[in-house]
């Protein structure tokens, strides 16, 4: 498999100063500040191949979107190397901005008051792109996400899923070999995630593109992605298969219930750890090796309208994973 990201010992370091409240701690610090290191990214290595689709995970302040940013030449990093399609991300040579797109679901780049057909043929221009690729890549595009009848529409006329979709079609008419999306799902309804989610996975199906996805949402990831990177406070502690991750740190089940009845919550502390209490509907959280025999006992004294068992949320088996490395999380 083809090697198209290489990232060695990434280390990116940040500047701040401490003030200490109220007035006199302004004027005080006029004259002498405490400055303070932040670790964005301490020293992280991996490597991402052709066509695969990885989710890089962790918590607000891991360091996910700093990296990004130097994967993408926007940041230079302090130490450490990048090898990006053979490219030295920071140069920011035009070969190298023609197979690459970064995504950042909170920060629109096209033009309020204009159509979007207006801000693509700008950057069919920017990216040097013939005419018969625009035409074919603009339309291929614009159907995968049903977005043919919006394109003369002004973009402030759009949902936020409708400028997200705009967003995304913009950033591929070039067909970047390397995306880089950060929480391109962030804000929208669970139906335009799903949306969303399908394309992403089509378009790295048909294009065989490498894509590195952060996201909150972590049916994204589930859905979208068989390799986790997992990032805390700037260190690289998990980079490997998302399902073995799950076997290993999955220690509970997810049953939830519909009631037919009322049943007090007491009884259901007893069978397990109730997660929810909100009747008719009742979550609890069961011990793998429990979940028949408990489920058994429920249908029994229970009148149960409806019961469904799934996995925990990745937050959950993340959270695992660091209590048992006996990390703050």
């Amino acid at each position: 498999m083809k090697r198209v990201v290489k990232v060695e010992n990434l280390k990116k370091y940040y500047v701040t100063y401490k003030k200490e409240a109220g007035f006199f701690g302004a004027i005080k610090s006029f004259f002498k500040r405490e400055k303070k290191i932040v670790k964005a990214v301490d020293g992280i290595s991996f490597e991402l191949f052709e066509g695969e689709l990885v989710g890089f995970i962790g918590q607000n302040g891991a360091g996910k979107t700093t990296t990004l940013k130097c994967l993408s030449g926007v940041l230079y990093p302090d130490e450490g190397k990048i090898d990006v399609l053979g490219f030295f991300p920071f140069e920011r040579k035009k070969e190298f901005l023609k197979k690459i797109a970064f995504v950042m679901g909170r920060r629109g780049t096209l033009y309020w008051d204009l159509p979007a057909i207006d801000s693509y043929l700008l950057y069919k221009e920017i990216y040097e792109i013939g005419e018969d690729k625009f035409e074919r890549t603009l339309k291929e595009l614009s159907e995968m996400l049903d977005f043919d009848k919006l394109l003369n529409q002004p973009l402030r006329n759009l949902s936020l899923g409708e400028r997200m979709k705009a967003e995304l079609i913009a950033s591929l008419l070039h067909r970047p070999k390397v995306l880089f999306l950060d929480e391109p799902t962030i804000g929208l309804d669970v139906v335009m995630q799903k949306v969303l989610r399908d394309f992403i996975k089509e378009y790295n199906r048909r294009y065989k593109a490498t894509i590195l996805l952060t996201s909150h949402y972590m049916e994204d990831v589930e859905v979208l992605c068989k390799r986790v990177i997992v990032i805390h406070k700037g260190k690289l502690y998990y980079d490997g298969d998302l399902q073995t991750l799950k076997k290993k740190y999955v220690r509970a089940k997810r049953v939830e219930m519909v009631l037919k009845e009322r049943v007090e919550r007491e009884k259901f502390e007893k069978i397990g750890k109730v997660k929810e209490y909100s009747l008719p509907r009742v979550v609890l959280e069961i011990e793998r090796e429990k979940v028949p025999d408990k489920i058994k006992e429920v249908l029994s004294r229970f009148r149960i309208a409806d019961l469904s068992v799934s996995e925990p949320d990745i937050a959950d088996i993340v959270r695992n994973f660091f209590l048992e490395s006996n990390e703050s999380f």
